[in-house]
């Protein structure tokens, strides 16, 4: 799929469009904040995988700072396993559509505290990981997330972030329904781009403070600078995630 021509989206959903009959991988999404950026569609285009352009909302794309705990990833139906499985995470994300109209994610970085799922997410599944030292930590209603990269680098990358947490949403906007409710990911799986869809419950949000944030892993993803304030904070407990097989271009599931 190397065209570019505009999709026609599908809907976003808030629930999941299909439950996955059949997971490659099972883990948990805890402790996540979303700090989201507002940005021109032709700034990112050129950062998206082949046979994907900028997902939009009211004319503008966005990048998603997200730091969370990855808990108990497992493969198939196994258990997950309780240490190497479970580590912070920080991801930079870009909102993309393919020319089936499948929504999904980017990923620009992912910064994990683990060296072998790092190591295996990038041997398996060529996902931009990168090994950091990192730390969540609460106190009262403020959680903050501290990341340092190690491996492969560059190093110096880092990014400090405190969020108050604040009361749950009842009945979240089209914008926050659009940066969070997003069933897949676009990578170059096999040589050319391929979706890997998820599944999970509706996500449980709150509102959300930004008292702190330094961070250069925008910068260092390829992103522009003078972003300014974020557009969107919002927090969540987490939710429980399936991930399936990765779908070729044209959307048949691999073996």
């Amino acid at each position: 799929m190397t065209s570019r021509a505009t999709p026609v989206p599908e809907p976003v959903t808030p629930d999941a469009p299909a439950a996955l009959k059949r997971p490659l991988l099972t883990q948990e999404w805890l402790d996540l904040s979303f700090v989201h950026w507002a940005l021109d569609p032709d700034a990112v285009a050129p950062l998206l995988p082949a046979g994907t352009v900028p997902d939009v909302y009211e004319g503008r794309t966005y990048v998603g700072l997200v730091a969370f705990r990855m808990h108990r990833v497992g493969w198939l139906r196994s258990p997950g396993v309780p240490y190497l499985g479970s580590f912070p995470e920080t991801n930079v994300r870009l909102y993309s559509v393919d020319a089936h109209g499948r929504r999904g994610v980017v990923f620009r970085s992912m910064d994990a505290s683990r060296l072998l799922p790092v190591l295996m997410g990038r041997i398996a599944f060529r996902l931009p990981y990168v090994w950091s030292r990192m730390a969540v930590r609460h106190r009262g209603d403020l959680v903050g997330y501290t990341s340092t990269r190690r491996l492969p680098g560059p190093r110096g990358a880092h990014s400090r972030l405190v969020v108050r947490r604040g009361e749950p949403i009842a009945e979240p906007s089209g914008l926050e329904h659009f940066l969070t409710a997003r069933w897949g990911m676009h990578n170059a799986f096999f040589g050319d781009t391929g979706f890997l869809p998820n599944a999970h419950p509706r996500w449980p949000l709150h509102r959300a403070e930004l008292v702190r944030c330094e961070e250069n892993l925008l910068a260092a993803a390829g992103l522009p600078g003078g972003l300014g304030e974020p557009v969107s904070v919002l927090y969540s407990p987490g939710v429980p995630v399936a991930l399936g097989r990765p779908a070729r271009p044209a959307g048949i599931p691999t073996p």
